[in-house]
């Protein structure tokens, strides 16, 4: 049974708080989405109401981090997706290797799986001395613990047999040193990535990319705020460059359809030229 201590015209109340005092903009987020996360919030930190909720976020500025990651929380994996992964090593990335030098903006990256999957990939086809990855995300937070590049030793079984279907070609276990109950990947890896924090809603542009991978994370933006964002990477790409999209996230019917084609039934997508 899905909860409601949230109401639908608090929400709203709620967002204008958060981005009056903080400068947060949460306001194009899908309202279905900002309900659950909003309502499951209430229950883990124990509010029974929503005047219990919304007195911690306005006067507890140290509680912003956590709400913050509480709404914006993505489910990431290493190597998500093997097929998508298999197709950016045999195909994209060797055309992209045809550059000088290759930048990679990882959007929404969370805690960095994406990023170092990216970043194994691009040693593997031997393009890692000539590329750089960014790797951005809204939450200083989870910034933080992606750069240090620590991940439970748990989820490695699940990561390593995504990583052998991908077309890997290595021992998974090769690229991190285990501890205990965690594991820590290659520093050599994260050489590659620069971590930081960037806002997809207020945020502009910072570089020009030839590969832009933003996946599963607009399907939690209404589609004024996706086609906002989808400009934002049109701008950010350069021309015949490739944006990345998860599997429920698409082009389709967006401003921009015209100027894009897609890679087969791969949710990729090539920008004109």
């Amino acid at each position: 049974m899905e909860l409601d201590i949230i109401k639908d015209e608090e929400i709203e109340l709620l967002l204008e708080d958060v981005s009056a005092l903080y400068g947060y903009d949460f306001s194009q987020y899908s309202r279905a989405s900002l309900k659950r996360r909003l309502n499951r919030i209430c229950v883990v930190d124990k509010f029974a109401s929503f005047a219990e909720l919304r007195y911690r976020v306005i006067n507890d500025s140290s509680y912003l981090q956590r709400f913050v990651e509480e709404i914006t929380v993505n489910v990431t994996e290493m190597f998500r997706d093997p097929n998508f992964y298999k197709k950016l090593r045999t195909d994209i990335l060797p055309l992209l290797g045809t550059y000088p030098f290759i930048r990679i903006w990882v959007a929404g990256c969370s805690t960095g799986e994406e990023a170092y999957s990216i970043a194994i990939l691009l040693q593997e086809v031997n393009l890692a001395h000539k590329a750089l990855i960014y790797a951005t995300d809204i939450n200083p937070s989870v910034i933080e613990k992606a750069s240090k590049g620590i991940f439970p030793l748990r989820t490695m079984k699940l990561y390593s047999e995504n990583y052998i279907n991908s077309g890997g070609v290595k021992d998974f276990s090769s690229y991190y040193t285990a501890m205990y109950d965690v594991v820590k990947f290659q520093s050599g890896l994260s050489d590659r990535i620069l971590f930081s924090t960037h806002n997809l809603v207020s945020d502009s542009s910072f570089n020009e990319f030839q590969l832009i991978l933003c996946r599963n994370v607009l399907i939690y933006f209404d589609k004024d705020l996706q086609n906002k964002v989808f400009s934002l990477f049109d701008g950010s790409l350069q021309k015949l460059g490739y944006l990345a999209l998860g599997d429920k996230e698409t082009l389709r019917f967006s401003s921009l359809q015209d100027r894009y084609k897609q890679i087969q039934k791969h949710k990729i997508w090539q920008k004109s030229n």
